[in-house]
């Protein structure tokens, strides 16, 4: 079990609280059929997708892409000129989660960066397999790019980002638009991503479980997503296999008290290594997910002000 010694105070008040609203539900269990317990999980994240900042402009749209309507919304907080675009691709493990649960996020990203955030609900797993989501997350970035000016966008300037799944949905887009025909990023906001399948690391044998996220749930979430054990070194599965040079710019945020921690270190080093730009952070006392905690955890909106900051700097 977690030692709540280790936790920030504000954390470990918002995993009491979250854990207790919990009790009021079934269990959330990894375990097919999903859909049942999607329609827990999602209830749950609900209640952190709403307060926060107000958008001038919010615009559900649908893009035609790999033979179905992909929908996305999209956030502006500011309608007297195009602005940069943050495509965002939410976490949930590839098989929950939407762009409803993750609705606040999205707005605390536009409002930190004045950027118009585009929020992606790529199809979701078991039913969709890998590489589903990233080709859709990269046909949506596409489109955007080729005809955001409609929507009222600047698509000169475009990034990727995405939280946990999310993150490596963001990671990998950048990389299959790298090798395939753009078009260009101007930077990638990772925030703690999962970047590699083998589920072996430091992070993973101290934090396997009482930590929130844990090992069993990664487990099943790379079974599902990724059923094919030769799949999981496939570098738009695991970027952290991937050759990453000539990549944008990248912003890696990590929580300390997270399985997916050495992997997201062993990514900003690999980062390095390759030549590209990297600005890293590991928040201290927070569990996987605390970005989506702003309203009560000062750490969460430090996290989402550094992410805005770094955004407005590559404009």
């Amino acid at each position: 079990m977690a030692d709540a010694s280790r936790m920030d105070p504000e954390m470990l008040q918002f995993q009491r609280e979250a854990e207790a609203y919990a009790k009021n539900f079934p269990p959330v269990r990894v375990e097919i059929p999903l859909d049942p317990h999607r329609a827990v999980n999602d209830l749950l994240a609900m209640r952190v997708a709403t307060g926060g900042p107000v958008v001038t402009e919010t615009t559900d749209r649908w893009v035609a892409a790999r033979g179905r309507r992909i929908f996305c919304r999209v956030y502006r907080p500011r309608t007297d000129r195009p602005l940069p675009v943050l495509m965002y691709f939410h976490g949930g493990g590839w098989v929950w989660s939407s762009v409803d649960t993750h609705d606040r996020l999205a707005r605390e990203y536009a409002a930190a960066a004045e950027v118009a955030v585009v929020s992606v609900d790529y199809a979701l797993s078991p039913e969709a397999k890998f590489p589903q989501a990233v080709e859709e997350c990269a046909a949506v970035t596409r489109y955007v790019a080729a005809q955001g000016a409609e929507w009222g966008l600047d698509p000169s300037a475009l990034f990727v980002g995405g939280d946990s799944a999310g993150g490596n949905l963001a990671l990998a887009t950048a990389l299959l638009l790298r090798d395939t025909d753009g078009p260009a990023l101007r930077g990638i906001v990772a925030v703690y991503p999962v970047c590699d399948s083998g589920l072996d690391t430091e992070s993973y044998r101290e934090f396997a479980e009482g930590w929130g996220l844990t090992h069993e749930r990664m487990s099943f979430y790379w079974d599902v997503y990724v059923p094919h054990a030769a799949d999981r070194h496939h570098p738009l599965a695991a970027p952290l296999r991937a050759d990453l040079a000539g990549l944008p710019p990248v912003l890696v945020q990590l929580a300390e008290l997270d399985v997916l921690r050495s992997e997201g270190e062993a990514l900003a080093a690999k980062l390095r290594s390759a030549g590209v730009e990297v600005d890293f952070e590991v928040f201290p006392g927070v569990l996987h997910g605390f970005v989506r905690s702003m309203a009560t955890v000062g750490k969460a909106r430090d996290a989402v002000e550094k992410a805005g900051s770094w955004l407005r700097k590559r404009l």
